[in-house]
């Protein structure tokens, strides 16, 4: 997986920060915990901004990154990072808004049309003015990665319509939009951590779960599944996040390698994440699971009947804040 990105990972770093070591850089140990394993797209991205860290610091800096959950699931992940006991975390955006509800614009069901689309708000005014929140929580977001459009795989049957939602067992996120979103859609939707929906499939406990083709595949899901429909129902972020207690004690110029050398990993992960996601889609294919497209008909049918999820989160997440998401993405269609 690595091995598909060195051009372009040589081409980035030839651009990436030239901060000379100096007497503002310290030795310094930064732990990276992270929900997904190490061959996911998130690993390239870590690889190139560990690198650029080491040029940067002249090897001054020590980067352990900690996969599969390793140090507890992303919220308590981001909660360590809040108390100053862990310095930084890659986390999906939706386990956050236990932390921050207006991160629960991002689980709004098909708020976003493209990776174009997604790449314009996340890297624009609508992006800073999510990171400007996070201080406030004793977090600061270093960048926007890719988690990705999820479709839905399961044990039952294709997903072709709207009925075929109807009692299927589906693992979301344990956030209130998602469950909402799929209660809406028939299902009998069941928040679970990340780390136990594997056991939970293979045991029968769930039918189904939501995630990019990327995860479904690092993550083995296919093992367990029968079925992917591409719904693309939702786009969520990985945020970059670090320690605000931990990043106040860095120096300016340390503070500027952070931010320059994960845009440099965002770079990277983004480019993997979308040239892995067709090569999962195939693996997927080659296990043996049935992969469908939905008509347009059918999907039009679906994206009305979870229309009012939009305005049921407005008092979660903000009616200002969903209010600002779709003026700026009007812009970004030219509407």
């Amino acid at each position: 997986m690595k091995t598909i990105i060195t051009t372009s990972l040589a081409a980035v770093l030839a651009m990436s920060v030239a901060l000379p070591a100096s007497a503002q850089i310290s030795d310094r140990t930064i732990r990276i915990a992270n929900g997904i394993a190490e061959d996911h797209p998130v690993g390239d991205g870590v690889a190139a901004m560990t690198q650029c860290i080491a040029d940067a610091t002249d090897g001054a800096w020590t980067i352990n990154a900690f996969w599969s959950s390793s140090l507890g699931d992303d919220l308590q992940s981001a909660q360590s990072l809040r108390s100053g006991t862990l310095e930084m975390v890659i986390s999906s955006s939706s386990p956050l808004v236990a932390i921050e509800p207006a991160l629960g614009v991002f689980d709004l069901p098909f708020l976003l049309s493209n990776e174009q689309e997604a790449d314009a708000l996340l890297d624009g005014a609508f992006g800073d003015y999510i990171a400007e929140m996070m201080p406030e929580h004793n977090l600061v977001n270093l960048s926007f990665w890719e988690n990705g459009f999820r479709n839905l795989s399961n044990s039952v049957r294709p997903v072709e319509s709207l009925a075929d939602f109807d009692g299927m067992r589906v693992r979301v996120m344990q956030n209130n939009i998602f469950l909402d979103t799929f209660q809406t859609l028939g299902t009998n939707a069941t928040p679970m951590a990340f780390g136990e929906v594997f056991t939970a499939l293979e045991t029968g406990a769930i039918d189904a779960q939501e995630n990019p083709y990327v995860t479904i595949d690092t993550s083995r899901f296919y093992e367990v599944q029968d079925y992917v429909s591409n719904t693309r129902h939702a786009y969520t972020p990985f945020m970059v996040l670090f320690s605000k207690p931990i990043f106040d004690t860095y120096s300016e110029e340390e503070q500027q390698i952070l931010y320059e050398c994960t845009a440099v990993g965002q770079t990277v992960q983004r480019e993997a994440s979308r040239s892995l996601s067709d090569e999962s889609l195939q693996r997927i294919k080659d296990a043996g699971l049935e992969v469908n497209d939905i008509a347009e008909d059918a999907m039009a049918e679906i994206r009305d009947a979870v229309a009012g999820v939009y305005e049921r989160s407005a008092d979660s997440i903000g009616a200002d804040v969903i209010e600002r998401v779709n003026s700026e993405l009007a812009a970004i269609r030219g509407q």
